[in-house]
């Protein structure tokens, strides 16, 4: 069983930053990647960024060059830097670990951008 946690949510002003990081544990066998979603309420959970353990990193377009997604592997721990957020950033934040055949989801993460 693989566990993941989250922290680092909160309330930030527009323009400001947050850094979310995640960490996956537990009886890990193989790993494909490291990555975050976010939902909106009534919405189904969408990419933010991901990358693979072979390289591959994939950003969704509305965060491009804002947000930055880095990996130690040997910590199994990801992290989000999240730069000039927009309300539209507003939702719940969740780290995926696509580890032993399976995406394993944290509990989620309350990110508000709020004036």
């Amino acid at each position: 069983q693989v566990h993941v946690v989250e922290s680092g949510g909160g309330l930030v002003q527009p323009g400001g930053s947050l850094r979310l990081s995640c960490v996956a544990s537990g009886n890990i066998v193989s790993i494909y990647g490291l990555g975050w979603y976010r939902q909106y309420p009534g919405k189904e959970r969408e990419l933010v960024a991901f990358q693979s353990s072979g390289g591959t990193t994939n950003y969704a377009d509305s965060v491009k060059g804002r947000f930055d997604i880095s990996l130690d592997w040997s910590k199994k721990r990801a992290d989000l830097q999240m730069n000039r957020l927009k309300l539209e950033d507003t939702a719940v934040y969740y780290c995926s670990a696509h580890m032993n055949g399976m995406a394993n989801w944290g509990q989620g993460t309350q990110v508000t951008v709020s004036s």
